[in-house]
């Protein structure tokens, strides 16, 4: 039964693929060292690069080229039709000088709504866009540099530094909890709340292919809001603190494939907003492909959640490789009754695990529970399934963590898979889920049954 399940919705996957909108450019070029930029240049260029990208734009759109060599830079927004190609042996290196990425830009921040730090790659309401090209681009986040914001001494915080533990990451969730306006919810440098690598904020028909991306301050490519896209090739080092790779949240239509990620957190996590902000949008991540794509370190390989209060439906994930010990899970849900939020049909085949960590599928929806909110909001994990995944080791193979006195949990399956060196008895599930079936799972050699 799940098979034909599984095969069905890989069926609506390749559907979803077709109706995704591609871009397109005209074949005009603006490379940006004919406006007075030089390789090597020891001032920030990005003043220039968008007077670049904004020409570019005007006169119809086409390629703005950052061609060989190495340019400093400062934040750069991306404007519609317009494809910022980042050739090979190129790389844009940005300064970690935090004024230049101020005033704020509306954004959200771990699922909040707020103005904060301009990212450094951003594009707030344009279409057809693109950043493209097998070059570099480098955050230059280290434990000098962008990482010591998050507060904690191993990235290379100390007494007296700026620190989103300074108070800024609470007011913001408070400001969350008390439904204040957004326009009063205004970060500033002593805030120390760490911009992202690439944010695209409503937009639609979007191209990220082919770049390396290194050392980011905060997440690496965090689509928000946006529509009809398509994440292929990136290469993506980020072991900083909230490192994640790529994040859609509130996403519809979205393509991730052939992509390489090695990361400090999740390597992709779909989102769709936290709590009262996530409850209040009603959006939901949705349509959403990951095929081909290896997975090295990370807290989990695809992951949904934490902030997911929008929902999340429809995820597809196939022919993908992980293999880790730094990498934790495999596929991973994560909410709780404060975040809530309803998590359903995700189709998961065909995937090879070397190690991970902890499990190679995790249901958590007790995750942050010392989180303070002022009512219960139940969330729901339901249709989940497994196909043709192997791995070589782990703690578990299935972690289910559901509610003491919620049948949250249903409709979970796990088919034709085998689960070796897995060290801690097999499965674990606790608090209360219906219709968890294991089909032809075999965990050290032997056949495992389901728990209804």
């Amino acid at each position: 039964m799940y098979s034909q399940i599984i095969e069905e919705a890989f069926k609506e996957a390749a559907e979803i693929e077709r109706q995704i909108k591609r871009t397109s450019f005209p074949a005009t070029v603006y490379s940006i060292t004919d406006y007075g930029v030089q390789s090597g240049n020891e001032e920030p260029c990005h003043e220039i690069i968008n007077k670049v990208i904004t020409l570019c734009s005007l006169n119809g759109g086409g390629t703005v080229l950052v061609p060989k060599g190495t340019f400093l830079t400062g934040p750069i927004t991306l404007k519609s039709n317009v494809n910022l190609h980042i050739e090979e042996g190129a790389t844009l290196k940005f300064s970690t000088d935090q004024s230049l990425y101020f005033p704020a830009v509306i954004t959200r921040w771990e699922g909040i709504d707020c103005y904060n730090a301009r990212p450094l790659i951003y594009a707030y309401g344009e279409t057809n866009i693109a950043l493209t090209g097998k070059g570099t681009i480098d955050g230059q986040g280290s434990t000098e540099a962008w990482w010591p914001m998050s507060g904690a001494a191993r990235y290379g915080w100390a007494e007296g530094m700026v620190s989103q533990r300074n108070g800024a990451r609470e007011r913001l969730l408070m400001y969350n909890e008390a439904n204040v306006p957004i326009y009063k919810r205004i970060m500033t440098p002593e805030d120390g709340m760490r911009p992202q690598m690439v944010n695209f904020y409503y937009c639609n028909t979007v191209l990220i292919e082919d770049v390396t991306l290194l050392n980011a301050p905060f997440w690496v490519i965090h689509p928000l809001l946006c529509e009809d896209l398509v994440v292929k090739g990136v290469q993506i080092f980020n072991r900083g603190p909230n490192g994640d790779g790529c994040d859609p949240e509130s996403c519809k239509n979205v393509l991730i494939e052939d992509c390489m990620f090695d990361t400090g957190d999740d390597c992709i996590a779909i989102k769709s907003g936290r709590n009262n902000d996530g409850r209040k949008w009603n959006i939901p991540s949705e349509n959403i492909i990951v095929r081909n794509c290896l997975m090295k370190n990370g807290h989990g390989g695809v992951v949904i959640g934490s902030e997911i209060s929008g929902g999340c439906r429809n995820v597809y994930v196939e022919n993908c490789q992980m293999d880790s010990p730094d990498l934790d899970r495999v596929i991973r849900i994560k909410t709780s009754t404060c975040r809530g939020g309803l998590v359903e049909n995700v189709f998961v085949r065909n995937v090879t695990v070397g190690q991970c960590r902890e499990a190679v599928l995790r249901i958590n929806l007790q995750y942050e529970n010392r989180e303070n909110c002022r009512r219960d909001f139940v969330p729901m994990v339901r249709n989940v399934h497994l196909k043709n995944v192997t791995s070589e080791k782990s703690k578990y193979g299935v972690l289910i963590i559901g509610l003491d006195d919620s049948e949250s949990v249903y409709n979970i399956s796990v088919e034709d898979s085998r689960f070796n060196n897995v060290t801690e008895n097999g499965n674990s599930i606790t608090g209360q889920t219906k219709d968890v079936t294991f089909k032809d799972l075999y965990i050290n050699g032997k056949k495992v049954k389901g728990k209804k």
